[in-house]
Parts: C-alpha cells; structure tokens; sequence
C-alpha cells in the first residue's frame, strides 16, 4: 500500500512569489525616493545659484546707476535696460528694477535708489524654473 501525498504541495512557491513581488516593491520605493531627493538637491544648488546670480545683478546696479543715473530714470519702479545690465551669468537671466525720489533736508536734496535684482533660468511651470530676487536701498 502507497502512503497519501499531503495536500500541502506547492506552498513554498506562493511564498517565494509573494517575497519576490514584497522586495521589488520595495525596491522601486527606493528608488523612487532616491529620484525625488537627487531632484530636491538639484534644485537646492540652483536656488542657490539664481540667488548670488541676482546679488551680482544688484552689486552691479549698485556701482552703475549711481555713476550714470540716466539707467533709473524715474519715481516709479523701471526696467533698467537689458542693454546695461550684464549678460547672463551661468545661464540665469538677470533683470534689475530700480526707482529714486529725491527728498529734501534742509539744504540737502539727497536721492534715494531702490534697486531690485531678479534671476531667472527655464520656463514657468517645467522642473528646471529656478527664480530668485534680491533688493536693496541706499542713498546718494
């Protein structure tokens, strides 16, 4: 007489299939969070260079409109001419804003600048839009 076969057959190979399908599960989260904090870092290092590209922009405003006043024509806030300001740094475009009043003080008329650098690269909406801004004032 021949003993029975259990009825357990084939058991450890749903469980192999079910930790191969656990693992690349895991494995694609991984990567994907790997993915999201490449592009966070990425992103964090052109901040920072749409940030100093918009401070140069501004240092620059800062030494040219007071030796040529004519590049901040009026009260209100005007586009310096993208003639003047200096060509795109690293690949970010920079725009300079700036407005004066004059006031008086007794019998000084002391003119007040204030600027505004902006850098850009991309287009708004993609991944690769990075934007920074910077202002300052000061008295000539």
């Amino acid at each position: 007489m021949m003993p029975l076969r259990p009825a357990q057959t084939g058991f450890a190979a749903i469980a192999a299939i079910v930790i191969v399908v656990l693992l690349a599960a895991l494995g694609s989260f991984m990567v994907s969070i790997s993915n999201t904090q490449q592009l966070s870092s990425s992103q964090d290092v052109q901040g920072s260079r749409a940030y100093w590209a918009a401070r140069a922009g501004l240092e620059w405003a800062v030494v040219a409109i007071p030796a040529s006043p004519a590049l901040c024509p009026s009260s209100t806030s005007t586009q310096v001419a993208a003639a003047s300001v200096p060509s795109p740094i690293e690949g970010f475009a920079i725009q300079v804003w700036c407005s004066r009043t004059t006031h008086a003080e007794g019998a000084a008329t002391p003119t007040i600048y204030q600027l505004e650098s902006r850098a850009t690269t991309g287009t708004v909406g993609s991944i690769g839009f990075t934007d920074r801004s910077v202002t300052a004032s000061f008295e000539q």
